[in-house]
């Protein structure tokens, strides 16, 4: 991969892993530890494009009139800003919950990156859900 360039000049933050996302009604369940990182890459592409190339509609989508909204980014590389899971306990980790509050009493950019950082952690809980779950073996995780 090469290192992520903004092709938003005004958007002075860097993505180091930003992805978030469910899989909205679709089961997805990565079994190896290929599927996962891909599952990774996925959701990372999602995020990065929701955060930059389609920031606009991103931030629209973010009214803080509405209720806790969440960014999910998905393996397709698509995102999408809704409502968290209504299953309880949700099937994976949750984002961050309510990034749309924040929106109006922060700077665009100081917003964007924080949403950023959520993203970030969000998608790590997902990656180390799936590998929790599937228990892969040793020889698994020394693959390269």
């Amino acid at each position: 991969d090469k290192p992520f360039v903004s092709p938003n000049p005004t958007i002075p933050f860097s993505l180091s892993f930003c992805v978030v996302g469910m899989d909205g009604g679709a089961q997805y369940n990565p079994r190896t530890v290929e599927e996962v990182f891909r599952d990774f890459k996925g959701r990372r592409a999602g995020l990065i494009k929701a955060l930059t190339n389609d920031v606009e509609e991103f931030y629209r989508q973010c009214d803080p009139e509405k209720e806790n909204l969440c960014l999910y980014g998905f393996p397709s590389e698509q995102w999408e800003v809704n409502l968290p899971a209504e299953e309880v306990p949700p099937e994976l980790p949750e984002p961050a919950l309510g990034i749309n509050f924040a929106r109006d009493g922060m700077q665009e950019k100081d917003w964007l990156a924080l949403v950023a950082v959520h993203s970030d952690a969000w998608l790590l809980s997902v990656a180390f859900y799936f590998g929790a779950r599937f228990g892969f073996d040793k020889a698994d995780r020394r693959r390269q």
